[in-house]
C-alpha cells in the first residue's frame, strides 16, 4: 500500500527544494525529502511506487526519471502541493471537482507548465525546436518568433539538421482586424501592416531551410501558438498587452485533452482559409 509523505510546508519554499523541482531533479529531491521530512529510502519508495534499489539509483545519479506517469506518481507520493507541482512541470493537483462530481485530472494531463511570460519559456521552446520536424506558428506579425536574426525560432529553423515543414500564419495587413490591434496596443495600422510584411519578406529567406509556408488570416486575433511536433506553446492577445507579455501554457498531445485539439483544429482552419503569402 503507497502511503503519501507528508513534509512540512516550510520545506517546498525551500530555495533548493524549488530549484530541484524546477530542474526535474529527482535525485536531489529525494535527498531533500530525506533531509526534511527524515524518511528512509525504503520510505521513499513506498510513497512513490518504486523499488528501494530504483530509488538508490536516482539518488546516486545512476538513473534518472524521464515519463510524465513517474513525475505524477512521485508528485503524489510526496504530496506536492499545486505550485510544488508547476514547477516540477505537472499540472495542479490530480483530483478535482467539476459541478460536484470528481474526476481524475491525471486522464487529461496536456497542460504541463504554465509560464508567466514569452521570455521565461523561452529556453524550454528553443530546446523543442532543436529536435522538431514540423513547425507551426500563428501570430500577428511574428517578427519576435521567426522573422528576425535574433528571433526565438528562427536560428532552430535556420540550423536544422533535416528538412522542415514551417508553416506560418500571420495577420493580413489589409484587413479592418489589423487595424483594430493596431489600435488596442497603440500602434498605426501602417506601422504593424510594414511588419507584417517585412516577417513575410524574411521567411522567404528561409525556404533553402525547408518546406516553408506562411499564410494570410483575417479575423481578429485572439491566440498565439507555436506547435513543435506534438508539443504546443500557448499564448494570447488582449486589449493592451502582446503576446509576449502573456502566461505561456506548455501544452502536449494526449488522447483526451481538448486544448491541444482545439488549437490544432484551429490552426488548419485558419490554414485552409487562408491566402498565401510565401
Amino acid at each position: 500500500m503507497q502511503v503519501p509523505i507528508e513534509l512540512p510546508e516550510w520545506a517546498w519554499q525551500r530555495a533548493e527544494v524549488r530549484q530541484a523541482l524546477r530542474a526535474r531533479n529527482v535525485g536531489l529531491l529525494f535527498r531533500h525529502v530525506q533531509q526534511f521530512g527524515g524518511v528512509s529510502q525504503a520510505r521513499i519508495a513506498m510513497a512513490v511506487g518504486m523499488g528501494q534499489a530504483r530509488v538508490n539509483e536516482i539518488i546516486n545519479g545512476r538513473r534518472e526519471v524521464a515519463l510524465l506517469d513517474v513525475f505524477e506518481r512521485i508528485a503524489d507520493g510526496l504530496s506536492l502541493p499545486d505550485d510544488a507541482r508547476h514547477l516540477l512541470g505537472l499540472a495542479a493537483g490530480r483530483e478535482v471537482r467539476a459541478g460536484g462530481t470528481a474526476f481524475d485530472l491525471a486522464a487529461f494531463p496536456e497542460v504541463v507548465r504554465v509560464y508567466p511570460s514569452q521570455a521565461s519559456a523561452a529556453e524550454e521552446i528553443r530546446r523543442q525546436a532543436r529536435s522538431a520536424a514540423e513547425v507551426d506558428v500563428l501570430a500577428v506579425r511574428g517578427l519576435g518568433l521567426i522573422g528576425l536574426n535574433d528571433s526565438l525560432l528562427r536560428g532552430p529553423v535556420m540550423r536544422a539538421k533535416v528538412p522542415l515543414r514551417v508553416r506560418v500564419l500571420l495577420l493580413d495587413p489589409d484587413a479592418p482586424a489589423l487595424a483594430k490591434r493596431a489600435a488596442e496596443i497603440g500602434e498605426s495600422a501602417e506601422s504593424m501592416a510594414s511588419g507584417v510584411r517585412l516577417a513575410e519578406a524574411r521567411l522567404r529567406e528561409l525556404t533553402e531551410a525547408g518546406d516553408v509556408q506562411v499564410y494570410r488570416y483575417r479575423m481578429l486575433p485572439t491566440w498565439r501558438v507555436i506547435r513543435l511536433d506534438n508539443i504546443m506553446f500557448v499564448s494570447a492577445f488582449d486589449a493592451g498587452w502582446e503576446g509576449h507579455e502573456s502566461a505561456v501554457y506548455k501544452v502536449m498531445e494526449t488522447p483526451h485533452g481538448p486544448l491541444y485539439r482545439g488549437c490544432r483544429r484551429m490552426f488548419e482552419a485558419l490554414v485552409e482559409d487562408g491566402e498565401r503569402s510565401v
